[in-house]
């Protein structure tokens, strides 16, 4: 999921429960519109990896990920801006309020991915 702020969702995309995330970040990011000016893109660890920083980069986003500890390589990051994550953190937690999403009792994707959507609606006109 790519959101704007804690109440603002861009985009987001269903992957299996199975699979690592980051090769869908990759797909969500080729999916946006490419920034003409540096826009911040603040990541969780999963998605650290260097295939998807590049992807962020030649997209036009400046990425803001820590690196794992165990990077023989480590990188420099915005310590600061990178607090501001905890808005990402809290727009799942909005979505996880809704029973239907949490438990995702739906066994085809096109009803989950219509009830994250109403979900979203109604956290915005309510919240």
């Amino acid at each position: 999921m790519i959101t704007a702020s804690d109440r603002a969702v861009v985009e987001f995309s269903l992957s299996g429960g199975e699979t690592h995330d980051s090769p869908e970040g990759i797909a969500l990011l080729k999916r946006m519109k490419w920034q003409n000016r540096q826009t911040y893109i603040l990541m969780d660890r999963a998605y650290e990896g260097d295939k998807m920083r590049l992807t962020a980069v030649e997209r036009g986003f400046i990425p803001v990920v820590p690196p794992k500890s165990n990077r023989k390589e480590p990188w420099e990051y915005d310590k600061e801006r990178y607090k501001q994550r905890n808005e990402i953190e809290r727009c799942f937690l909005r979505l996880k309020r809704f029973r239907k999403i949490f438990t995702r009792y739906d066994k085809l994707d096109v009803m989950f991915s219509g009830f994250i959507f109403l979900a979203i609606v109604f956290d915005t006109i309510l919240g």
